[in-house]
């Protein structure tokens, strides 16, 4: 039945700036038995994030980086990301953006869920979009990372349907329980 023997999960590196509830769900989907990935690394801009707990939680290494020289900050992560021999970078709510170096030495290896149905509303606002738009439908969507803003192959979206009650505090409320799904769905898509 054990089929995975001998099976190394990918050491992965998450990187956030806020609560970390996708972080929280990533920890705990990578613990499971099916899950590819390990998440060895939480990485931040932001010494307030609500999802640095986690790492004390999980007894995951955590590192904080100011961004305010980008090009040191991004040196430094590598260097770390390096050093860790972290293979996969998953970004969750992390609000910054990478620059093209950064993602040419990781390409294909950095994944981002975004709040939106991508290629509409790429970017910040996007509840707030999708009511001021009166669009049928909202949901989320697990791409590739690369140069371009939210622009990245898409691996996985998932949408719902936006009702005349929606929010946008109902909708940000709808789109991260579909996100908790749809991330993990996306990492065993590109895994298996």
């Amino acid at each position: 039945m054990e089929k995975l023997t001998g099976f190394k999960k990918t050491k992965t590196a998450v990187f956030i700036s806020g609560t970390g509830s996708n972080l929280k769900n990533l920890i705990r989907f990578s613990k499971t038995k099916k899950s590819p990935i390990s998440i060895n690394l939480i990485i931040s801009n932001n010494s307030l994030a609500g999802g640095l707990k986690y790492a004390d939680q999980f007894n995951i290494k955590k590192k904080l980086f100011s961004f305010q020289n980008y090009k040191n900050a991004e040196k430094n992560i590598s260097m770390l990301l390096k050093k860790e021999k972290i293979k996969f970078v998953c970004l969750a709510g992390f609000m910054k953006i990478l620059s093209k170096n950064f993602i040419k030495k990781y390409d294909g290896k950095i994944i981002n869920i975004h709040p939106s149905l991508l290629p509409k509303y790429k970017g910040l606002n996007t509840h707030s979009r999708v009511i001021k738009n009166k669009d049928k439908f909202a949901g989320c969507t697990v791409h590739y990372v690369t140069e371009n803003l939210d622009s990245g192959k898409i691996i996985l979206k998932k949408k719902f349907k936006v009702t005349s009650k929606d929010s946008v505090a109902s909708l940000t409320k709808k789109v991260l329980k579909l996100e908790h799904k749809l991330y993990p769905a996306a990492i065993m898509k590109i895994f298996y």
